[in-house]
């Protein structure tokens, strides 16, 4: 059932068109099978909740992305942005994609709403630099043509690596939660510069989504010094969005296939609430609608 916006009041009025810019939806599984390959089995996110829990928040946008347990098969993401644009709810995509899709595929996906690719090196445990750039430049000159963006899940460590190559990419870049700073460490920590150095540039967007994956604190209060620092570099590619339906690893369980992993019970109207705390009122309207109908075509 969706938080209703109204018991997590937001520090400013909620705009028109508002855009959750991170969601992925999972099934029905007979029709939309997972990848063979996945490291986790998810439960179903259906795009009737999700369009439930935006009606809840106050949100008319949204962009379905492509979560690692679906692999390269876009068929379940494409399904669910065709769905939801013929229901009035503007959906874009971010796919994912190999050496064998196609570039009618790739136009295919295009027509249906999909703007970028998504290169998971963090959850694919890619951590190695030389393998990381060659991914994202591949996915670059793959997608450029297009117009699409590439985005990626990855460290602060990977992306200070990475810096040159990113600022070189045909494409803008999107990263994802934060680049994955530690909250607890602040804005010194080593790697954020090279982050806060890609957005200062208008190359790189950052997604202030999935605070919980950052933070150990209850209320995520020590991603704030986070979030501002990004903001203050440049507010014009500040991105925001819920995670849902909250995958993720648990700490100490190992990750498995054989059993479907519980999603984190994550409140989503709070998350919303906070981002209206750390932003001003001009802020807050460019993050949620005027960056995301930028970058996506909206």
């Amino acid at each position: 059932m969706a938080t209703k916006t109204h018991d997590h009041p937001t520090a400013h009025p909620m705009p028109a068109l508002a855009c959750d810019c991170h969601v992925h939806v999972f099934g029905p599984f007979d029709r939309f099978p997972l990848w063979a390959d996945r490291a986790y089995t998810p439960g179903a996110a259906s795009i009737e909740d999700l369009m439930a829990l935006h009606q809840g928040l106050g949100i008319g946008r949204v962009v379905v992305v492509q979560a690692s347990p679906q692999g390269s098969d876009n068929r379940c993401t494409v399904d669910a942005l065709q769905r939801m644009n013929a229901l009035g709810h503007g959906a874009r995509g971010v796919a994912v994609i190999d050496e064998l899709t196609s570039d009618s595929e790739l136009r295919a996906m295009h027509a249906a709403g999909v703007r970028g690719v998504r290169v998971n090196l963090e959850s694919a445990g890619l951590h190695d630099p030389q393998v990381a750039r060659h991914l994202m430049q591949a996915a670059a000159e793959r997608v450029a043509p297009l117009g699409w963006h590439v985005q990626t899940y990855t460290t602060l460590d990977v992306i200070a690596s990475l810096h040159d190559t990113l600022m070189a990419l045909p494409t803008p870049v999107v990263i994802d939660h934060f680049g994955r700073a530690t909250a607890a460490k602040g804005v010194a920590q080593a790697g954020f510069a090279a982050l806060v150095s890609l957005v200062e540039s208008g190359q790189a967007w950052v997604k202030l989504s999935a605070a919980h994956r950052i933070s150990e604190l209850t209320d995520c209060e020590d991603a704030r010094a986070i979030a501002q620092a990004l903001i203050a570099a440049n507010a014009d590619r500040m991105l925001w969005g819920t995670d849902w339906p909250h995958p993720g690893a648990w700490p100490g369980v190992p990750r498995q296939r054989e059993a479907i992993e519980p999603f984190h019970p994550i409140n989503d109207a709070r998350a919303l609430q906070r981002l209206s705390e750390w932003t001003t009122a001009s802020q807050w309207t460019r993050i949620l609608v005027d960056n995301p109908a930028q970058l996506y075509g909206f």
